[in-house]
């Protein structure tokens, strides 16, 4: 029977998550910070940007197509056709308008808004000063907006 993903994942990159606190504990030679260096998620996210970015460059890519259908679920399925209706519009426009965002802003933006990491997390995974990562998220936020014409619509 073959190896499903999950079962390959957890044989492959499981025993590597002591190994990477290990090492942490002893290059920092504290354990709080180790268990902060060697924290799964933002290390986990940092190889993922890495990666992406590896793979955008050498396939000369510009954009990746998400399709919310494909990775959703059937979650949509159960609710009125015509809410689904907005919701789909809302959810277009919005993926439209943090496509529009440059690329350090757009993930900034889903690493703090979608992946609910911390600043200094956020730091982390960027590889990014805290202070850059609050102004990219403050710009980001705003650029956001005024993509969506949400201060206009406000005001009118």
């Amino acid at each position: 029977m073959p190896e499903s993903t999950l079962e390959s994942f957890e044989r492959t990159v499981m025993p590597l998550l002591d190994d990477a606190y290990t090492l942490a504990r002893h290059l920092v030679r504290d354990e709080h910070d180790a268990q902060d260096v060697g924290d799964a998620r933002p290390w986990l996210l940092t190889i993922v940007r890495n990666c992406c970015y590896t793979w955008r460059r050498s396939a000369r890519r510009d954009t990746v197509e998400y399709v919310d259908d494909q990775h959703g679920g059937e979650y949509g399925a159960q609710r009125a056709a015509d809410t689904g209706a907005l919701e789909e519009s809302d959810r277009s426009e919005l993926q439209r308008a943090l496509d529009q965002l440059a690329p350090e802003f757009r993930e900034t933006l889903v690493l703090r808004e979608i992946q609910d990491l911390s600043y200094k997390e956020i730091a982390r995974v960027t590889g990014a000063p805290i202070g850059t990562v609050m102004s990219r998220l403050a710009r980001a936020r705003r650029h956001l907006q005024q993509a969506l014409g949400i201060g206009a619509r406000e005001t009118s």
